[in-house]
């Protein structure tokens, strides 16, 4: 159509600013078109967002409306009936027995202005089994709040002031969530204690020893009805006066029990009334503890909260501090002990190495000695002793050197043995406790050679002390 406009403005030959404009004000125009929402008959139009009168939402039903861009929004509210099976089971009655009302209620969202702004704000969004399931929570509560206020005789017997108190008491509920009644079924009513079944025999019974009486006494009437017959003629005065007395006594007593049924009427009234309010009052008691309760929980979960915040969270802190100075410490005490660990191997490493250097060094200087010896290492070994034998002799020689006497006395009793005296015995003795070289070199393997063996020496010393036996020292 956009095309066909354009081509007829062409072959018109406007301006291109005048096409503009008119598409402008058509599409435009199909705006407005697409945004006029009708509402039909089954259904209520529920506008929302910016609505006039400062209101949540505004309902319209059998009309139309136009839902501006933006700033407003539409959906449809579906008025179909819609029939809960309520199948009340142990439900308390007045006389504290229980009994099972089978039940059926049809309802809908209400086109009542108020309760259609309610059925807006509540239900708007919600699914048709939704709505059946908060429907079927009211009707519940209050069907077992009209069972609990009249007697079993009452339900049983006055089907119409049960029916009448639930219809009150269910669509009084259901308008504030924007729905209301439109049929209420009751089937057959029974009692777990056959109390109703009872009933139901009674009458019977009662009805049946009426009708027999009713027989026995037409039997006795026309026995007796000849007799009475002859009476009747002077008892009929009399009669009609004790019977208009009777009447007026019985007129005056059914004036007496109609106004005594009325205010027992006006008092079990009055009593529900009282019980009704009640309920209600303790059930907004309960809503509001819970309310209480749900208000307290939170907080004591806010105050725990902030009191994790306030000791825990620092704890966690300290403590992950502590951790780290503990691993920075553990890690500065591992890298002391290594570096001690490895300046101890260095030092050992060193010591073995000078070690090694010596030993080697030593090694070589054997070998030359060997060499030398022309590859004799007995002749070897003989040049090591005699490059030492002064240090040797000077052990030696120390060995007695530092021994301090004073004063030693030697008796002589003159069995002198081998040419030797006590005095010489005593010296060689002395000498001899010095550790000869034979001796060394008998452990080491060797044989000393003979002008060190110094027996000449020995044996010079004895002869000089063989002459003096008695010298003192």
């Amino acid at each position: 159509m956009i095309s066909l406009i354009t081509q007829e403005a062409f072959g018109f030959g406007l301006p291109m600013a005048v096409i503009a404009a008119i598409m402008f004000i058509f599409v435009f125009f199909i705006v407005l078109i697409r945004r006029y929402k009708r509402c039909p008959s089954d259904r209520i139009l529920v506008v929302y967002g910016k609505v006039a009168g400062g209101q949540s939402a505004k309902c319209i039903h059998g009309g139309a409306a136009f839902i501006f861009p933006v700033i407003q929004d539409y959906e449809f509210l579906d008025l179909t009936p819609i029939s809960i099976e309520v199948n009340l089971v142990n439900a308390l009655s007045k006389q504290n027995i229980r009994v099972n009302v089978p039940s059926r209620f049809t309802i809908g969202v209400s086109t009542e202005p108020g309760i259609m702004q309610n059925a807006a704000e509540r239900l708007l969004g919600l699914s048709m089994n939704d709505v059946q399931e908060l429907a079927k929570e009211i009707i519940f509560g209050q069907l077992r709040l009209v069972v609990a206020s009249m007697d079993i005789e009452e339900i049983n017997s006055d089907r119409d002031k049960f029916l009448t108190n639930i219809s009150q008491s269910v669509e009084s509920e259901l308008k504030k969530v924007g729905l209301k009644l439109i049929n209420v079924n009751i089937t057959d009513i029974v009692d777990e204690s056959g109390y109703i079944e009872a009933l139901g025999k009674e009458a019977a019974a009662h009805a049946i020893n009426a009708a027999r009486k009713s027989v026995a006494e037409k039997n006795r009437d026309g026995s007796i009805g000849e007799a009475n017959a002859v009476q009747d003629q002077r008892t009929q005065v009399a009669a009609a006066n004790a019977q208009a007395v009777e009447g007026e006594n019985t007129a005056k007593i059914a004036v007496a029990n109609s106004d005594s049924l009325r205010r027992q009427r006006e008092a079990e009234a009055e009593r529900v009334a009282i019980a009704s309010e009640k309920v209600q009052s303790a059930k907004a008691l309960e809503e509001a503890y819970a309310a209480e309760k749900e208000a307290e929980t939170a907080r004591a979960e806010r105050e725990r909260s902030s009191q994790m915040a306030d000791v825990i969270v620092p704890a966690e802190i300290d403590k992950k501090k502590v951790e780290i100075d503990a691993e920075a410490e553990a890690e500065r005490i591992r890298r002391r002990a290594k570096g001690e660990a490895d300046a101890i191997l260095f030092k050992a490493q060193a010591e073995a190495q000078g070690i090694y250097e010596v030993l080697t060094k030593q090694a070589a200087g054997l070998d030359e000695i060997v060499k030398a010896a022309g590859n004799n290492s007995r002749d070897a070994v003989l040049l090591l002793v005699a490059d030492k034998l002064p240090e040797l002799v000077k052990l030696q020689s120390e060995a007695i050197k530092n021994i301090k006497i004073d004063k030693v006395t030697v008796w002589d009793n003159g069995n002198d043995k081998d040419g030797k005296s006590s005095t010489a015995n005593f010296l060689s003795g002395m000498y001899k406790s010095v550790p000869p070289l034979q001796e060394m070199f008998n452990m080491a393997g060797m044989q000393l050679p003979e002008y060190l063996k110094g027996k000449d020496v020995e044996n010079e010393i004895g002869s000089d002390l063989k002459d003096t036996p008695n010298d003192k020292v």
